[in-house]
């Protein structure tokens, strides 16, 4: 069996997608559906079970004989700008320490969910290295501080674990996310309702690395397909584009949207990262070799499906 927590979110269900493409749906998901829209990401999965994400701790010794082969840890409070430092810690790295030492404990591989919100400004470089990192809000804290937990231990374990350093993901399934959805999901929106696209002002000069969701899950196989490699990777394009690139290529795609500009929040100032850009060369030293899509090539299958299912998967491939 393979545990997906986070299995109705964005980068989750994505993965749970993935396995069902090759075949795999022994797959229990971890999630909180307080949010109920969030079960629309499953409808087109192939999975054994769903649990509640407290429920599921609780049950951590009945499932020892479930003979789980895998965790992938993506549940966590992805809200960059929540101000609740003891519930982050809580949820994002108490929580993940539990699953890690369960799954060390009982030999089950861990991938989970680390984010470029560790390197702060990104002053200092994108290389996965303690002297690069300076988190910038409490979620990146949180991310951080589990990477330095895992930095201590790492050569002492045997079982694999692995930690993504995601960049600026975008694709399907993201619509519950709210104010953290990605920009081309907030593009469409704004087409939809007001044929514009508003972005803050010296957008072209604000550059982030921007991920296809799809090559996201491709990284993730990869380390489940080669159990001997461990460590923190990042996880991103290794190129970065300008917000407002990304509101000229979609503008090709509607109806000649007006793209219009707004002065930057004050709230964000100090806490928002102006540019972004991974360095690949610890992923590609693993042996991974996929290209990643590019900008127009992954906002073309995201508009794709936006324009077509407003952004859900309806059906899913399965061997």
């Amino acid at each position: 069996m393979i545990v997906v927590t986070g299995g109705a979110g964005f980068i989750g269900s994505n993965i749970v997608k993935g396995l069902n493409e090759r075949g795999i749906d022994d797959i229990l998901i971890v999630d909180n559906l307080k949010n109920s829209e969030k079960h629309r990401n499953l409808n087109a999965l192939y999975f054994n079970d769903y649990i509640d994400k407290d429920d599921f701790l609780h049950q951590l010794d009945m499932l020892k004989k479930d003979n789980i082969e895998a965790i992938f840890h993506e549940g966590a409070c992805s809200d960059t700008l929540e101000l609740d430092g003891k519930y982050m810690m809580h949820n994002n790295y108490e929580y993940t320490k539990i699953l890690f030492e369960f799954s060390m404990a009982n030999n089950i591989r861990f991938f989970y969910a680390s984010s470029a919100s560790v390197y702060g400004s990104g002053e200092r470089g994108f290389t996965e290295d303690g002297e690069r990192e300076y988190p910038l809000n409490i979620y990146a804290f949180s991310k951080f501080l589990f990477d330095r937990y895992i930095g201590r231990v790492l050569d002492k374990i045997p079982s694999q674990v692995v930690g993504l350093r995601y960049f600026n993901v975008y694709g399907p399934q993201e619509n519950h996310k709210g104010r953290m959805a990605s920009v081309v999901f907030k593009f469409h929106n704004q087409i939809n309702m007001e044929n514009k696209m508003t972005l803050f002002k010296g957008s072209e000069n604000f550059l982030r690395d921007f991920v296809y969701v799809d090559d996201v899950v491709n990284v993730n196989l990869f380390f489940f397909d080669n159990p001997e490699l461990k460590g923190i990777f990042n996880c991103g394009t290794s190129k970065a584009e300008s917000f407002l690139r990304i509101a000229e290529i979609m503008k090709g795609m509607y109806d000649n949207p007006a793209i219009e500009f707004v002065d930057f929040p004050k709230e964000l100032t100090g806490k928002y990262q102006t540019f972004t850009q991974s360095d690949n060369r610890k992923l590609e030293n693993a042996g991974y070799k996929d290209a990643f899509h590019t900008l127009e090539a992954g906002i073309g299958k995201y508009v794709e499906i936006l324009k077509k299912s407003n952004g859900y998967y309806l059906f899913n491939r399965r061997k």
